[in-house]
């Protein structure tokens, strides 16, 4: 899906302009100070497990129990959010960041955690994971509506509860600059799409049921294009798993495409008593071409970890049911949907935090490790609020590292939320 904030200008990476419209010497030499006064912030102030000299790979996090996934959204397509919120949050040490499967998202993606390479000096970078889907999916669908047929006395409540800022009234008058600072980033009346990702609050709460929803899949062939690329180590597929045609369908038309890719995950919701059969029969299918390690995302409650509390509960119930299973097949299994500051607690009184085996009955069973948890919604709303301010205040494609305040405040609310899984 093409992003139309930025008329596809191409994102420059961050070792070479990184966004700047010049590199004249004035301008490098404000990035050398911005970089400093960072430098100097972070270590004087945050103990970072991104800098310890203890900290795991991904692979070792998914082995040890402590693996943290940020979620930026299968739909999701702000690539100056997704730039600050990556470079936030490999910075606070999480071992995977999950996006979009569109070429431009994944370079925001990469540019993020070069910045933060740079500005910390990191031995070990995030892996960067692509989201496909092999059908209809809640999580690959825009909000779509005409402005012009809203009633000029609607109180608007799809702005209110939307919670990705996705829906505009502003109009003409809403003006700021792009990624490219010399090109101007306009906002129109309606769903900003770059920025919708899929929720669906806004859908029953029009008075007038004027916004609809328009789902999509993502071309196969497109999505093995990106997964050749030597920026991407990690893919998704997210599926229903009712059916597996559609699974072994998208299964093979990415072919060899899979082959040098670090992890596979397969994103389900809780199928019940179907769920196990399921998994087995989508394993069967990637076996004969799977070169890597897997892993099983458990979708409790799709985009709903901002809400509240209770809002993780069914993916600990889901997790809960999975780590008790017998016969399911090889794959980490790893927390989504819903997830918030409060799923470490749930895990721990269900004694699924960081352990390698689960008693039922008079009996161990199988390896049931809890790799880890992708936080998305909830990790999203708590470092956009400080973007949110800062972009008000220096404009909507400020770079966070170039404003340390901002950043360090950023950091606390994201190592808030990473911290507790990595045992800080």
């Amino acid at each position: 899906m093409a992003l139309r904030y930025f008329c596809n200008t191409k994102i420059s990476t961050y070792h070479h302009h990184r966004g700047f419209p010049s590199t004249s010497k004035e301008a490098l030499g404000e990035l050398r100070s911005s970089i400093e006064n960072v430098k100097s912030l972070i270590s004087n102030t945050l103990k970072l497990p991104s800098l310890s000299s203890s900290s795991s790979s991904p692979l070792q996090s998914l082995q040890r129990g402590n693996w943290v996934k940020l979620i930026c959204g299968a739909s999701f397509e702000d690539v100056v959010d997704i730039r600050n919120l990556s470079l936030v949050y490999t910075l606070s040490g999480v071992d995977c960041i999950d996006c979009a499967a569109d070429a431009s998202v994944v370079s925001a993606v990469n540019e993020g955690i070069e910045a933060a390479t740079e500005i910390a000096g990191l031995q070990k970078r995030p892996w960067v994971m692509i989201s496909v889907n092999d059908d209809k999916d809640l999580h690959f669908r825009k909000a779509e509506f005409d402005p012009e047929d809203c009633p000029a006395d609607c109180s608007r409540p799809c702005e209110i509860v939307c919670p990705a800022n996705a829906i505009s009234f502003l109009g003409k008058s809403a003006s700021g600059t792009s990624s490219n600072t010399e090109l101007p980033r306009v906002l129109v009346d309606g769903v900003i799409t770059e920025r919708c990702y899929g929720c669906g609050r806004c859908l029953p709460v029009c008075p007038f049921d004027k916004i609809r929803e328009v789902t999509y899949v993502r071309d196969a062939a497109t999505t093995a294009d990106l997964l050749r690329r030597n920026d991407v180590d990690a893919m998704e597929i997210h599926t229903s798993g009712r059916q597996s045609v559609q699974f072994k369908e998208l299964w093979c038309a990415l072919g060899n495409s899979v082959e040098n890719l670090k992890l596979i995950a397969v994103s389900l919701p809780n199928g019940g008593d179907s769920t196990i059969p399921s998994m087995n029969e989508m394993f069967s299918i990637m076996k004969p071409n799977l070169q890597c390690f897997n892993l099983w995302q458990l979708d409790g409650r799709p985009m709903s970890g901002d809400i509240g509390r209770g809002a993780t509960k069914e993916t600990i119930a889901f997790a809960i049911e999975l780590a008790k299973a017998k016969n399911r097949p090889p794959g980490f299994l790893q927390l989504a949907g819903g997830t918030n500051a409060h799923t470490i607690d749930g895990l721990r009184k269900k004694g699924l935090f960081q352990t390698t085996s689960i008693v039922v009955d008079s009996s161990n069973s199988p390896d049931a490790l809890i790799g880890g948890i992708a936080y998305g919604g909830y990790a999203r709303k708590i470092v956009g609020r400080v973007l949110r301010s800062m972009q008000s205040e220096y404009g909507g494609a400020a770079r966070i590292e170039d404003h340390p305040q901002h950043l360090l405040m950023a950091l606390k609310e994201a190592l808030a939320l990473v911290g507790p899984v990595k045992c800080l």
